[in-house]
C-alpha cells in the first residue's frame, strides 16, 4: 500500500529502539537529497540518547537508547525539527573522481552488457562516464556506495549466477544502479571495469572514501582496454 502524499513525512517505530522517517517510496534524486538534508539538520543539534542515524534512498533510520528515551520523546523532537529543516538545495556536496580501467580482465562483463543494449563497448564506457552520480546510500559491505544517476539505457539485471569472488575496486551495474566493490566479496553485479581507488580502509580516518550525498564522476584510467 502506498503512502498518501499528505502523510509524508511519516514517522514509524522500528522495534524498541528506532524510528524510521519516510519521505517517499520511489527511487528519486529529489527525495534522496531531502533525506541527506534532514540527516545533516538533525546531526547538527542531536538529542541526548540518540545512537545513530542511517540515511537510505527515501528514508532516515534513527536509533536511540530506550533506557534514556521513549518513542514519544523521539517523535516529539522530530516533529519539532522537521518543520524547520532547510531545503535540500542549500546542501554543500563533495565530488570524488574515480579513474576506471574498463573492459578486459578488469571488466569481464563489459562486452556482453554492451551487446545486450545494442551498443559497442566504447559507447557503453562513454555513457557510464558521462553522468555525475550521487551516493544514494551505503550498504552491503563496509564502504559500498549505491550510486544514483545511471543512464537508463545502461540498466542491466544482475547476473543469473553470482560470482563467488569479486575483487576490490570492481565497478559494476545492477538494475538502475552502479557501484564499486570496496572489498573482496561474492557479488552478482555486472562487472564493467575496475579502479585502484581504495574505498574502505579501517586503519585510517575516515574509513570510507565515499559518504551518502557525495557526487561521483568516473573517468577512463590509463591502461583501460576500452576507451
Amino acid at each position: 500500500m502506498s503512502i498518501p502524499p499528505e502523510e509524508l513525512p511519516r514517522i514509524v517505530p522500528v522495534g524498541e529502539g528506532a524510528v524510521l522517517i519516510e519521505l517517499g517510496e520511489v527511487l528519486d534524486s529529489s527525495i534522496n537529497q531531502r533525506v541527506f538534508a534532514l540527516d545533516e539538520w538533525l546531526t547538527a543539534s542531536p538529542l541526548d540518547g540518540l545512537v545513530a542515524q542511517v540515511p537510505g534512498y527515501c528514508s532516515l533510520l534513527i536509533s536511540y537508547d530506550p533506557l534514556q528515551l521513549t518513542y514519544s520523546d523521539v517523535t516529539a523532537w522530530l516533529e519539532e525539527r522537521l518543520g524547520s529543516c532547510p531545503p535540500a538545495s542549500q546542501r554543500q556536496t563533495r565530488r570524488v573522481k574515480i579513474p576506471v580501467r574498463y573492459g578486459g580482465e578488469d571488466g569481464p562483463d563489459l562486452v556482453e552488457v554492451a551487446k545486450s543494449h545494442g551498443m559497442t563497448p566504447g559507447e557503453l564506457v562513454q555513457r557510464h562516464t558521462a553522468p555525475v552520480y550521487t551516493v544514494g546510500m551505503m550498504g552491503f559491505t563496509p564502504g559500498f556506495a549505491y550510486l544514483m544517476g545511471l543512464d537508463p539505457e545502461l540498466a542491466t539485471p544482475r547476473r543469473a549466477n553470482p560470482r563467488t569472488n569479486v575483487l576490490p575496486g570492481a565497478v559494476g551495474i545492477a538494475g538502475a544502479q552502479t557501484g564499486v566493490y570496496p572489498l573482496e566479496s561474492p557479488g552478482g553485479w555486472q562487472l564493467i571495469g575496475r579502479t585502484e581507488q581504495v574505498l574502505f580502509n579501517p586503519n585510517q580516518e575516515p574509513h570510507f572514501l565515499l559518504s551518502p550525498g557525495d557526487e561521483v564522476h568516473f573517468v577512463v584510467a590509463d591502461g583501460s582496454e576500452v576507451q
